[in-house]
C-alpha cells in the first residue's frame, strides 16, 4: 500500500462506547498504522434527538484511555475539519442541492402509509418490498397537487439499473442486482440529512481510501458506491471510491450478535473492573484477526506491524470474558512492578481508598506492597479488596464479620496472645524471621495447625481470610500496627 491510505473511524455519540465499536476502531487504526497512512476520527452526529454532549466526551475520553491516537478530527484539527456532523450541516444540504439539480437524486411525497401499503403489495405478489419509485418521473401537475395538500417531500437518490459489484476486501467479489436496492431516502422531509447522504459525503471530502466498518453495514454499501459515481459527475471530492471490507460480527451468549443490552458490550464496564487498555485491545485483536503462528498475546505496536487484512475472517467472532479476562492478567503480569503500583494507585483513589494526591509514605507502602499482588491480579478490580487493609486508619479498620466467625474463635485466643509476646520480642521484624519463630512456637509447641492459626492471624491483621501472603504483609505493615490489630481483637 502506499503512504495515500486513509481510514475513518465514524460513531455517533450515543450512550455507552460498544466493545465491538471499539474492535472496529482498532482495526482501521491498525490498518492506518501497517500502511504509514491517516487514521481519522469523525463524530456521526446528526441524530440530535440521540446524541449528546457527554456521549461526546465519553468517546474522546475512551479513544484517548485505549491509546487510539487519532491523525485528524476532533481537538487535533486537520486539512478536512470540521470533523463534527453537526457542524458541517452546510455542506450537506450543498451537496443535496447539486444531487437534486443534476438529476441524481428527486423529490418523493409518498407518505410512510402508502409507502408501507405498497410494500405489503409487493410481499403479496413474492417482489422483494421496496420503495417503488412512484414519485421518481413526477408531472409539473401531480407535483402541484401533492403541494396543495400541505406535504413536504423527501429526498431520495435514484439508483441506476445496474448491477453493482466490487471487491471486499475481507469478504471477496460480491454483486448486488438493481432490483434489491430501491431508491433511497437522502434527506427528511424537514431538512435534515441522513446517515445516507452525510457518511459517504465525508468520506468523499476527506479522501477516505478504505471503508473497514461492521458487517451490519454491508447492505447499505451498494447505495454508497452508486453515490460515489454521482459525486464524480457533481464535483464533491477527488473522485475515490473508497475500497470496503465488512468484519464479523461479534457474538454473546447464545450465539446472539453482542448488543449494547449485553453487559460485557460496554466499554465502560471494563474500565470499572479495572481492565488494562491493552489487555482488553489484545483481545478484541483477535475476535475476527489471526496474528499468525499461533501468537495471542502481543503488543498493539506489534499488531499494527504486522496487520493484514487479508488475515480478517468473514466468519462471526465470539466474545469470551473468561479468555478476556486470561489476557488481561497476563498482561498485569507483564507490567513492571513501578507501572504496576502507579495503575493500582488510580484504581485507589479511584475507590476512595487512597486520597486524590497520596502521601508518599502511601505511595512507597503501595509500591513495596505491589509484588505481593502482582501475580494473583486478574483485574485491577480486584486490588481495593486485596491491598485496603494496608492503608485504612486503624479507627475505622474492621475484620470481615462472616472471616471472624469462622476464624476468630475462643480456643483460637491463646494463639493470638503467644503471637503478641512474639513479635513483641522479635529484634528483627522481617517475613522470614516473623515466619520461623511464629512457626516454631504456635506449630511446634503449642501444637496448633497451621492452617487454622495463621488464617486467624490474617484475618486478625488484614480483615479476611484471603489477602496477600501473611508475612510479607506483616512486615510491609510494621510491628505497631500488627500488634496494635491484634491487641484491639484480643480486649473485643
Amino acid at each position: 500500500m502506499s503512504n495515500k491510505v486513509r481510514v475513518r473511524f465514524c460513531p455517533s455519540p450515543t450512550g455507552d462506547p460498544h466493545v465491538g465499536m471499539v474492535r472496529t476502531a482498532l482495526f482501521n487504526w491498525a490498518f492506518a498504522k501497517h500502511n504509514k497512512g491517516t487514521f481519522v476520527f469523525r463524530i456521526e452526529d446528526t441524530d440530535a434527538a440521540r446524541d449528546s454532549e457527554e456521549s461526546y466526551k465519553v468517546l474522546l475520553d475512551s479513544m484517548r484511555w485505549l491509546g487510539l491516537n487519532w491523525d485528524e478530527g476532533p481537538e487535533v484539527g486537520g486539512p478536512f475539519g470540521p470533523y463534527r456532523q453537526s457542524e458541517r450541516m452546510d455542506i450537506y444540504k450543498d451537496v443535496a442541492k447539486k444531487l437534486h439539480e443534476k438529476g441524481f437524486a428527486y423529490h418523493c411525497y409518498c407518505t410512510q402509509d402508502e409507502v408501507e401499503e405498497r410494500r405489503k403489495a409487493q410481499k403479496e405478489k413474492g417482489q422483494t418490498p421496496g420503495y417503488d419509485a412512484h414519485c421518481r418521473e413526477l408531472t409539473d401537475k401531480q407535483v402541484s397537487d401533492f403541494k396543495a395538500l400541505g406535504r413536504e417531500p423527501v429526498l431520495r437518490f435514484r439508483m441506476p439499473s445496474k448491477t453493482i459489484t466490487w471487491n471486499d476486501l475481507v469478504r471477496g467479489e460480491l454483486s448486488f442486482e438493481h432490483e434489491h436496492i430501491p431508491d433511497y431516502v437522502l434527506v427528511r422531509a424537514n431538512g435534515d440529512p441522513l446517515y445516507t447522504l452525510v457518511n459517504p459525503t465525508d468520506d468523499a471530502l476527506m479522501e477516505i481510501t478504505h471503508v473497514l466498518r461492521g458487517e451490519d453495514l454491508l447492505s447499505s454499501t451498494p447505495r454508497q458506491i452508486a453515490l460515489y459515481e454521482a459525486f464524480k459527475q457533481i464535483g464533491v471530492g477527488q473522485g475515490i471510491t473508497p475500497e470496503f471490507g465488512h468484519l464479523p460480527y461479534v457474538m454473546g451468549e447464545g450465539n446472539k450478535k453482542l448488543s449494547k443490552r449485553d453487559p460485557e458490550s460496554s466499554l465502560l464496564m471494563y474500565r470499572r473492573e479495572g481492565f488494562l487498555p491493552e489487555g482488553l485491545l489484545n483481545y478484541l485483536a483477535l475476535l475476527g484477526w489471526s496474528f499468525g503462528d499461533d501468537i495471542e498475546f502481543f503488543s498493539m505496536k506489534e499488531m499494527a506491524d504486522n496487520f493484514e487484512i487479508s488475515r480478517v475472517s468473514a466468519n462471526p467472532a465470539r466474545f469470551d470474558i473468561k479468555k478476556c479476562t486470561a489476557i488481561n492478567a497476563d498482561w498485569i503480569r507483564k507490567l513492571s512492578v513501578e507501572e504496576l503500583a502507579n495503575r493500582m494507585e488510580k484504581q485507589l483513589i479511584e475507590v476512595g481508598v487512597l486520597p486524590n494526591s497520596p502521601s508518599k509514605e502511601q505511595k512507597d507502602l503501595l509500591l513495596a506492597a505491589t509484588p505481593l499482588v502482582h501475580e494473583r491480579l486478574e483485574t485491577l478490580s480486584q486490588v481495593p479488596g486485596m491491598l485496603s487493609f494496608l492503608f485504612v486508619e486503624e479507627k475505622d479498620f474492621v475484620v470481615d464479620h462472616e472471616d471472624a466467625e469462622k476464624s476468630l474463635t475462643h480456643d483460637i485466643l491463646p494463639a493470638l496472645e503467644a503471637s503478641v509476646k512474639i513479635i513483641k520480642e522479635l529484634p528483627e521484624f522481617k517475613t522470614e524471621k516473623l515466619h520461623d519463630e511464629l512457626n516454631r512456637v504456635l506449630v511446634t509447641e503449642m501444637g496448633l495447625k497451621a492452617r487454622i492459626v495463621f488464617t486467624a492471624l490474617r484475618v486478625a491483621v488484614t480483615g479476611r481470610r484471603v489477602s496477600p501472603p501473611l508475612f510479607e504483609s506483616m512486615e510491609i505493615m510494621g510491628r505497631e500496627k500488627v500488634i496494635s490489630r491484634i491487641e484491639k481483637h484480643l480486649k473485643k
